[in-house]
């Protein structure tokens, strides 16, 4: 048993040294349509396309903002309209999109630089990193499941 767990820590080791030396492959048609529905919704969220975000967002939909404050789908939408979470431009600086379990599920992590209504007179960006994880529902499509973003150093 102690000899079949080390096999396994080193087998795990060992792909995961792997990957990182890959050099990158191109996007698959399931990657390419995920990044391109990231990007919608970025676009949404600015334009306050409430349309496009109920149909982006899972009813389940789990969105921890940059601060920890965690909002369900309705929540989250809610904060859009009441003005909460104001988008001036979400700019994409990074994006990159993995999908797994036969094209059915999608991890999206990336930098995004938004610009945010300014405050006292000032520019108030947030640069952030996030993960997404998507998920394709047979019926509506790829929706957004999990957001979890992090403040970085602008």
């Amino acid at each position: 048993m102690k000899h079949l767990m080390l096999f396994a820590a080193l087998l795990l080791f060992s792909c995961a040294g792997t990957r990182a030396q890959t050099p990158a492959r191109p996007m698959s048609t399931v990657e390419k349509e995920v990044e391109a529905l990231e990007r919608q919704r970025f676009a949404a969220q600015v334009s306050k396309d409430y349309a496009v975000l109920e149909k982006a967002f899972a009813d389940d939909l789990i969105y921890t903002h940059s601060n920890g404050k965690q909002n369900t789908k309705t929540e989250y939408l809610q904060s859009i309209r009441d003005g909460k979470s104001q988008y001036d431009k979400i700019d994409v600086e990074t994006l990159t999109v993995r999908a797994y379990n036969d094209g059915k599920t999608a991890v999206v992590n990336g930098t995004i630089l938004i610009t945010l209504p300014p405050k006292d007179g000032q520019p108030n960006l947030a640069h952030l990193k996030y993960v997404v994880v998507q998920v394709k529902d047979k019926k509506k499509g790829w929706q957004v499941v999990l957001w979890q973003s992090q403040k970085q150093a602008l």
